[in-house]
C-alpha cells in the first residue's frame, strides 16, 4: 500500500523513459530537469553525487543513477520498480525489432524524424553542465581538475576506461591536502561486503555453466550462453553504449567467422552484420537506455530456434544485461554511503564532482564537433539547424517553464516537417 504514494514519481519515471533521448549524457540533463527542478525528488548536489558514484561502476550509468533516485525515495522495492519502468519501453521496442526485421525494409523507415534529437541532447548536456558548475567548481584544484577532465574527455571520448580513470584520478588529487576538509571524530568502521558475493557468484556460475554447456554440447546450451554473454557485458563494460556495441559486434558478428570457430564447427551465438548494424542504429534513435540493445541481440541470436525461444532470448538478454548494473549500484551504494563519512572519501568527492563537470563539458564539445561542426563549415544547412536546436534547447531549459517531454516532442515534429 505504501507504493501508492509513489505513483506520481513512477509516472514521472515512465514519461522519462519514453522521452529521454541522447544516451547517458542526455539522460543526465533530463533527470536534472525532471527530478531535481520540477519534482524536487533530490537536490542538484545529490544527483551530481549519484552520477559520479555510478561513473565509477561498470554497466549502464544512467540506469544506475535513476535506480538510486528510486532507492532514495522508497528503498529497494521502489528502486526495482523504477528500474523496470525505465527499461521496459526501450527493451520492448528493441525486442520487437528482432521479430520485425524479416518483414520490414529498413531503408523505408523515415529516420529523418530523429535528425534533431542528437543536437537536442547536446543542449540538455550543456544546460546541466552550466547548472552544476557553480556547485562543484569553487577553488583552484577543482578548476584544474575540470579543465583536465574536459580536455581528456574530448580527446579520448571513445576510450572505455577514460571516465572511471578520470574519476579515480580526481579523487586522489583532492586528497593531497587535508586543510580544506580535516577528519573530525571517529567515523563508523562497520562495512558489510557480504552482498557482493551474490554478484560475484552469479558471474562465476554463469561463466562455468556456459563453458561447460559449450564444451559438452548441451542440447539447450544457447540460453545459458546468452545469459553469460549479456551478464558479462553488463558486468565489465565501462563507458556506456559506445563501448558496449563494439564488444557485442565482436561477440556476435566477428567471432563466429574466425578461423578457430570455423575449424571446430562450434554452433556459437551469431547474427549477420547487417542485422546488428540496423539494431545498433535504431537503439540510438529511440528513448531509453542504450543497453536495451541486449533485448534485440538476445532475440536475434535465438531466432533460428523458433518464436518461443526468440521471446525467451529477448527476456534473457534484457534481464542479464541490466542485472549487474542493479546489483552493483544497490550493493555498493550503502557501502559508499558509509565510506563518505571518512574525510579522505569526502575530500575525494570534491575532486569527483569537478571531474564529472569536466566529463560533461568534454562530452558537450565532442558531440558538438561530431554532430554539426564540419557540416557547418561546409555550408550545409543541416549544420546550422543543429546549432539552432542546441541553443534553443539550452535557452528553453533555462526558462524553467517548458517540460522536457515537450522539448523532445517539438524536436521530433521539427524533424518530421523538415
Amino acid at each position: 500500500m505504501l507504493l501508492f504514494r509513489h505513483i506520481p514519481f513512477l509516472r514521472a519515471v515512465f514519461w522519462h523513459s519514453i522521452t529521454a533521448f541522447g544516451g547517458p549524457q542526455g539522460h543526465m540533463g533530463m533527470m536534472l530537469k525532471t527530478f531535481v527542478h520540477r519534482r524536487r525528488d533530490l537536490t542538484e548536489e545529490e544527483l551530481l553525487e549519484y552520477n559520479g558514484f555510478c561513473q565509477l561502476l561498470p554497466g549502464a550509468s544512467s540506469t544506475q543513477t535513476l535506480t538510486l533516485i528510486g532507492y532514495k525515495r522508497g528503498g529497494i522495492p521502489l528502486a526495482i520498480i523504477t528500474l523496470l519502468i525505465w527499461i521496459l519501453p526501450a527493451s520492448t521496442i528493441m525486442g520487437a525489432l528482432s521479430f520485425l526485421l524479416d518483414y520490414i525494409d529498413d531503408r523505408s523507415l523515415k529516420v529523418e524524424v530523429f535528425q534533431f534529437i542528437r543536437p537536442m541532447a547536446i543542449g540538455f548536456i550543456a544546460y546541466s553542465t552550466f547548472r552544476i558548475y557553480n556547485l562543484s567548481i569553487h577553488n583552484t584544484i577543482t578548476r584544474v581538475i575540470m579543465v583536465a577532465a574536459t580536455l581528456t574527455t574530448f580527446l579520448a571520448f571513445k576510450t572505455p576506461w577514460v571516465f572511471p580513470a578520470l574519476i579515480v584520478a580526481a579523487g586522489i588529487a583532492t586528497n593531497f591536502s587535508d586543510r580544506r576538509i580535516p577528519q573530525k571524530g571517529v567515523p563508523p568502521k562497520k562495512i558489510k561486503w557480504g552482498n557482493m558475493l551474490i554478484f560475484l557468484a552469479l558471474f562465476a556460475l554463469a561463466g562455468y555453466l556456459s563453458e561447460t554447456a559449450s564444451s559438452d554440447n548441451w542440447r539447450d546450451r544457447k540460453p545459458i550462453n546468452l545469459f553469460e554473454n549479456a551478464y558479462r557485458f553488463g558486468s565489465l563494460v565501462f563507458g556506456g553504449g559506445d563501448v558496449l556495441i563494439p564488444l557485442m559486434y565482436e561477440q556476435y558478428v566477428t567471432r563466429p567467422e574466425t578461423r578457430r570457430v570455423q575449424e571446430t564447427k562450434r554452433d556459437v551465438l551469431h547474427m549477420t552484420r547487417e542485422d546488428f548494424l540496423t539494431g545498433s542504429g535504431v537503439v540510438r534513435a529511440i528513448p531509453g537506455p542504450v543497453f536495451s540493445i541486449g533485448s534485440f541481440t538476445g532475440g536475434m541470436v535465438m531466432r533460428d530456434e523458433g518464436p518461443s525461444m526468440q521471446i525467451l532470448g529477448c527476456l534473457i538478454g534484457t534481464i542479464a544485461i541490466f542485472l549487474p548494473s542493479a546489483l552493483l549500484v544497490l550493493f555498493f551504494f550503502p557501502v559508499w554511503h558509509n565510506l563518505k563519512k571518512y574525510a579522505v572519501i569526502y575530500r575525494s568527492l570534491e575532486g569527483i564532482n569537478a571531474a564529472v563537470v569536466g566529463i560533461m563539458a568534454g562530452a558537450t564539445c565532442y558531440l558538438m564537433k561530431d554532430t554539426f561542426l564540419f557540416t557547418l563549415f561546409d555550408g550545409k544547412m543541416i549544420g546550422l539547424w543543429n546549432l539552432v536546436i542546441v541553443i534553443a534547447t539550452f535557452l528553453l531549459l533555462g526558462t524553467n517553464r517548458i517540460p522536457a517531454p515537450l522539448i523532445v516532442m517539438g524536436c521530433l515534429l521539427l524533424g518530421w516537417l523538415l
